[in-house]
């Protein structure tokens, strides 16, 4: 049996006075948390939820989020994380696509979940102690028999298209992905791990997330994201690693009072959502003398971390991403899926045990994906004669805000909802803080007229928050080659002047 839970009860059955968990003021040892997913799943049982059934979360983090993921394991159950930035529209497909039985959703969100299918709202006190939900009962099910090719989540990611794509993550996935991080990270009984990125994202939940719970070490869950606070926590519960997107760290490295925090315990720090900057680098290894910023890569396809930078290689190599890990190899394919030599560009392709099979239910999506048993990531870069992986370029139109990806297809569909609007191309525009933002140029018929104003509160009814364009340009036309394709690249340098 590989169920998930199966860890949390080894634990708590040898020593169950070991802290797992650290959200506020709440300490949960590994006993409490064993016996509050089987209550979990207790409750879900009696909700009629059983093994193959979709339970979604529209949650920020807390101590319920990870319990839910390991209750629906110990059921068989199937596990999607929404993001909560999402708009209903956004929510309501993904949760009818993926065929949800039930969805939990902290109350802060209820205005946001009206939606067909049975929601259970969760509020403060509930979110840090799930027994107050779900109450105490003896009658436990038992463990479900998991297979390594069982699934256990889906993940919707933008990817390019107008409709995220449901990602299919089996056991054997997820396993492997936490295999490949122990190696990789030295992870231990005593590897102590800030979680303040979404737990909706598998920055939080797999880089290195719950593989850390299979040592029996330590998760400091963060609601959500405040500098001040990661640094209070670091000093006070002596962290040693921690998942943080550039976003985040640029804004612990600007904090005015970072410099009275002891920060010496954090070991390492992964960064993640898009490419370092060189500057970023140097200024994380100024500030934290004992760690080790880690660069890296890989994909919600592949379960996250494909590629870390090694010790001792981050200025000699700094611009890259490190090399594959263990079981994951990596080529360099021209556009007819053939090799390419060191130092040449083309497109990154994966192989190995951690990368998802494909889509839920979309085989045509997953085919677009392979050359052969190579899944095609969209994104282009090069290995050099060592083996260590450089990027140049993301995906084909894909925008990434402050480590969220935004498909410009998404959004240009809902603009293309508005009267007067003949076309639309949605690019990113360069940005201090969140790496860049949408901006979306227009092209109106004759008597046509458009906003920023009436352009976002349009946007808004249909799209979360950070997808919405922070700029309208009005144009004549837009850019086109021979064959009639809109050259973004042409949008984009113009941005960038």
């Amino acid at each position: 049996m590989i169920n998930l839970s199966s860890f949390l009860k080894y634990h708590a059955t040898r020593w169950p006075d070991r802290i797992a968990i650290i959200y506020d003021e709440t300490r949960i040892s590994y006993g409490a948390l064993w016996t509050r997913v089987q209550q979990l799943a207790r409750y879900l049982e009696a909700r009629g939820i059983g093994a193959g059934d979709v339970v979604a979360a529209f949650m920020k983090n807390s101590p319920a989020f990870i319990e839910i993921s390991f209750a629906c394991s110990y059921l068989g159950a199937i596990f999607l994380p929404v993001n909560y930035r999402l708009a209903t529209d956004e929510v309501a497909y993904i949760t009818g696509n993926a065929k949800a039985s039930l969805l939990f959703g902290d109350l802060e969100f209820e205005d946001i979940l009206k939606l067909e299918l049975p929601v259970v709202l969760l509020d403060d006190a509930m979110q840090a102690d799930v027994t107050i939900l779900t109450g105490v009962e003896k009658n436990i099910p038992g463990q479900y028999y998991v297979r390594p090719d069982d699934l256990f989540r889906l993940m919707y990611t933008s990817g390019t298209t107008d409709r995220p794509k449901g990602v299919m993550h089996s056991y054997q996935n997820f396993y492997w992905k936490s295999m490949e991080h122990v190696v990789v990270l030295g992870l231990s009984k005593d590897t102590r791990l800030l979680v303040t990125g979404p737990l909706y994202h598998v920055g939080a939940y797999d880089l290195p997330g719950i593989a850390v719970l299979w040592h029996g070490g330590l998760l400091k869950i963060h609601r959500e994201f405040d500098a001040l606070q990661v640094l209070e926590a670091i000093e006070a519960e002596k962290l040693t690693g921690a998942w943080l997107a550039p976003v985040m760290m640029s804004g612990i490295l600007a904090h005015p009072e970072r410099d009275r925090f002891d920060v010496s315990s954090l070991e390492w720090c992964i960064g993640g959502g898009e490419k370092t900057p060189e500057g970023r680098i140097r200024e994380f290894q100024d500030y934290f003398r004992n760690g080790r910023y880690i660069d890296a890569y890989g994909l919600t396809e592949s379960c996250s971390g494909d590629t870390f930078m090694e010790p001792g290689f981050e200025i000699e190599k700094i611009g890259s991403t490190g090399r594959a890990t263990p079981h994951v190899s990596i080529r360099i394919t021209d556009d007819d899926g053939l090799s390419r030599l060191a130092g040449e560009e083309g497109e990154i392709c994966l192989r190995g045990p951690k990368v998802t099979e494909g889509y839920w239910n979309d085989p045509e999506k997953t085919a677009q994906t392979r050359h052969d048993d190579w899944f095609r990531t969209g994104d282009v870069g090069y290995l050099d004669e060592d083996g260590f992986l450089y990027l140049t370029d993301r995906k084909k139109d894909m925008i990434i805000s402050g480590g969220e990806n935004i498909a410009s297809s998404e959004v240009e569909r809902v603009i293309y909802q508005m009267p007067n609007v003949l076309e639309v191309a949605v690019v990113g525009m360069p940005d201090s803080r969140w790496g860049e933002v949408p901006v979306a140029v227009v092209v109106l018929d004759k008597a046509g007229s458009l906003d920023e104003a009436a352009l976002e509160a349009h946007c808004r009814d249909h799209l979360a928050g950070f997808k919405i364009p922070k700029k309208l340009i009005l144009m004549e036309s837009l850019p086109r080659n021979p064959s009639g394709k809109i050259l973004k690249r042409l949008l984009r340098e113009q941005m960038a002047r």
